[in-house]
């Protein structure tokens, strides 16, 4: 079965399946089976073409994959462009929500440190 050009895995629950396209993680797939009147369990070789169609029509009427991607980075590039907080700490590749930088993102900030080893150097083979 194929969505808005992505495949959607024959040997998974369509649960797991759909969650394959980007903006569908697992709440939202239960939201569209359960509207489409189908079990969570089923796998995508069992459908039906009815079953599919219902499927790909009420998928596409949620904002996802390029529209979303699309939507995303606007809204980053928002934040970039009016110099708030947010979009400061994206233009500087630093966490954006709170997160601590002292031990956490060390390599994004280019501070990687090297834990040491045996102490032994590995023997070239030449």
């Amino acid at each position: 079965m194929r969505i808005l050009g992505i495949t959607i895995p024959n040997e998974k629950r369509l649960e797991i399946g759909l969650t394959a396209l980007y903006g569908i993680g697992i709440s939202r797939a239960r939201k569209i089976l359960k509207e489409a009147g189908i079990s969570v369990a089923t796998q995508a070789k069992d459908l039906s073409v009815d079953d599919e169609n219902n499927i790909r029509k009420i998928v596409e009427s949620y904002k996802i994959e390029g529209n979303l991607k699309r939507e995303v980075s606007a809204n980053v590039k928002r934040l970039k462009d009016i110099k708030a907080y947010r979009g400061v700490r994206h233009l500087r590749k630093l966490p954006v929500r709170g997160q601590r930088t002292k031990t956490n993102s060390r390599t994004v900030r280019g501070n990687v440190r090297k834990t040491m080893g045996s102490g032994r150097r590995k023997e070239s083979k030449t």
